[in-house]
Formats: structure tokens, sequence, C-alpha cells
């Protein structure tokens, strides 16, 4: 017996993922060559504002464990892929969307392979502090947190929009996601454990490939038909 898939192809709208994409590759390249080059007056603002968020993490320790506890647990990159793989799960067996699981999975893995390459290539250093509340490894730029947050949230809000999820829940769902990206790059500056264009960057990028992800599923619809989207 045939199941149909949920996934009836709305109006496409490549052309908008496409706009905002371009749009965001342009500041994402920008802020890049800017902490490439060293840029003085970008180096010194994250100096200035990195060196304050750490006297005060360093004076509120009760709420700097509260920000390790959510940075390291609650909007961990880990716990944001394994959040993923539960909604892949759920598409593939409840929903039998099987072309949309493999386009969230990949979506999210590109975007991790991206972060990764650029964090080699930037090599940036992370700030060092004599009385330091956190660590963590790699380089600095761009952020691993607040990018993967970005892709994951993004993702996953743009699903429940487009397959029309109640009022209450979307609300739900959106606070939740703005909390969440907000507050996991807010941590990392907190802890002392990236620069401020750091968390920026990781917010670009990852809004970048959530646009291109779009634009690519969104692009693919047109030709294939509802079952064959599932297949």
């Amino acid at each position: 017996m045939h199941t149909q898939s949920v996934e009836s192809p709305p109006r496409p709208q490549h052309r908008t993922a496409a706009g905002s994409a371009g749009v965001l590759a342009l500041c994402s390249v920008l802020l890049l060559s800017l902490v490439a080059v060293r840029w003085s007056p970008l180096m010194s603002a994250d100096g200035d504002i990195a060196a304050t968020t750490h006297d005060w993490a360093v004076e509120e320790p009760a709420l700097t464990r509260t920000c390790r506890i959510l940075t390291d647990w609650v909007w961990d990159p880990w716990t944001m892929r394994l959040l993923t793989a539960v909604v892949v799960v759920w598409l593939v067996v409840r929903l039998a969307a099987r072309w949309t699981a493999v386009w969230l999975a990949l979506a999210v893995t590109l975007g991790t392979l991206l972060q990764q390459g650029i964090k080699a290539l930037v090599d940036r250093p992370r700030p060092v502090w004599p009385d330091p509340v956190d660590s963590a490894h790699y380089s600095a730029y761009p952020s691993g947190h607040a990018m993967t947050a970005t892709v994951v949230c993004g993702l996953l809000l743009w699903l429940l929009h487009r397959h029309g999820v109640g009022r209450a829940v979307w609300r739900t769902a959106l606070a939740v996601a703005v909390v969440s990206v907000v507050g996991v790059g807010l941590t990392r500056i907190w802890l002392g454990v990236h620069w401020p264009s750091d968390v920026v960057g990781g917010w670009l990028l990852g809004a970048l490939v959530v646009a291109l992800a779009v634009w690519t599923y969104e692009r693919r619809l047109p030709r294939t038909s509802p079952g064959a989207a599932a297949s």
C-alpha cells in the first residue's frame, strides 16, 4: 500500500533564499577578511568587550557556572547534532520524508565541515586570561557553538514553518530558537573563550548555511513530485 508523503511542495521560494544567501555571503566574507588581516578597530573592540565581560564573569561566579552548564550541555554543538539526529529519524519513520531527512543531515554536516575548514584557515588564537573561568580547544573563528545553533535552529524553524504548525507551537519554537542562538553566543563571550566577532561570524555563517540549504531544497521541488521527494 502506497503511503503518500506529507511533502507536498509549496510555491518555490528559492529566489528569496538565493538573495538572502548572497547578502549573508557578502557579510561573512567581509567579516572574515577583517579578522584575517587583524583590522585594528575590530581587534580593539573585540579586546575591550572581551576584557569587560571577563571581569564580570570573575565577579559573578554563580552566573558563570550557569553559563557553563548552558554552553556545555544545553546548547553544546553535540546536543544540537543529537537533536538533528532525532528529527531525522522522526522524518523517516513518522513522515516517510526520506529526502527531507537526508537534506537536513547533509546541511548540518556541511555546516560543521565549513566551520572546521574556516577555523583551520584563519587559525585565530582564543582569548588568554591570567584567571580563566573556562577553557576551549581549536581556533577561535568562527564560534562553533554559535554557528551550529544557528544552523540547527534555523533549519528546524524553517521545516516547522513549511509544514504549517499551529501558531502556539510556532511562537514557542521561535522563542526557544532565538534564546538558544543568542544565548549560546553570549555565553561564549561571557566565559572568555571567544572574541565577540567570533560569535558574530558564527551567526552569519550559520545563517548563510540555512539560506543555501533552503535554496537547494526549494530549487529541487519544482522538478520533483511529492512521492519522489520522500524517496
